[in-house]
């Protein structure tokens, strides 16, 4: 007589089993993945290269579409967020300024970003090869946008150092000494192209390019057992490398890395 009766409740229980350990699994999946999410750390945007330094010239001939004020510390990238916390640094003296990004813009490739007069000031830029380092900052740092270098606490002791000690430092030191240290330093740059697992694969790559751009200081470097690195240089200054990163962006080789020597 309870034998239908039976049986549903039997089917009952086992679905509500079922839909129990389903639950459970999900319930552990979800977890495993927060757990996983947990350990993928972000890759934080570091980049080498020149920096455009902002002219209202610039805009009208439509080299770059935003306004920015030259006398404030603002700077514009083009793929970078608005308000990422970056530093920008000068590697000849190693000032730096911290900021964020004000806004997105398109420029020329050859250009790692666009930065105000007034950073350029700070930084103490060479104008002619305004080479620089650009770190994206972890957000959950406390951040406040600054101008700052580190010779700050070196430019004050200075100061308050006696004369006839500064003197005698100086007259210390060689002649031929200190007339080199006055003379401007000079560096080599280089272009890299692309980094590879095989030699064959950079080799080919680079008789490619070599007839394509009628270029022959390309050079392929070995830098570990499993990494080949092609690039091109080296080059004496920023306007000499200009027109081969141009004929390298043309055949589609975007966002180059340009290392100084």
């Amino acid at each position: 007589m309870h034998t239908g009766r039976n049986d549903k409740n039997m089917k009952l229980i086992k679905n509500f089993t079922s839909i129990i350990f389903f639950t459970f699994l999900l319930s552990c999946t979800n977890y495993q993945t927060s757990k996983l999410n947990k350990k993928m750390e972000k890759k934080y945007f570091s980049s080498k290269g020149f920096a455009l330094i902002y002219e209202e010239r610039y805009v009208k001939e439509g080299l770059i579409n935003r306004r920015l004020k030259n006398d404030e510390i603002k700077v514009m990238h083009s793929f970078l967020k608005k308000n990422t916390p970056i530093k920008i640094i000068n590697p000849e003296n190693n000032k730096f300024v911290e900021t964020k990004i004000f806004s997105k813009s398109a420029y020329p490739k050859i250009f790692n970003i666009v930065i105000t007069k007034r950073i350029a000031n700070e930084l103490e830029l060479n104008l002619e090869d305004p080479y620089i380092e650009i770190l994206e900052i972890k957000k959950n740092k406390t951040f406040i946008a600054k101008e700052s270098n580190i010779f700050d606490e070196e430019k004050k002791v200075a100061e308050k150092a006696p004369v006839d000690e500064i003197k005698v430092n100086v007259i210390s030191q060689d002649e031929s000494t200190i007339e080199k240290n006055l003379l401007p330093k000079t560096y080599n740059f280089t272009i890299v192209v692309s980094d590879f697992y095989y030699l064959v694969s950079a080799n080919n790559l680079k008789q490619y390019l070599q007839k394509e751009t009628q270029i022959d200081n390309f050079l392929v470097l070995k830098i570990n057992k499993n990494k080949y690195r092609l690039s091109i240089g080296p080059f004496k200054n920023f306007s000499a490398l200009k027109s081969t990163y141009i004929s390298l962006n043309n055949l589609g080789f975007e966002d180059l890395n340009i290392y100084r020597e």
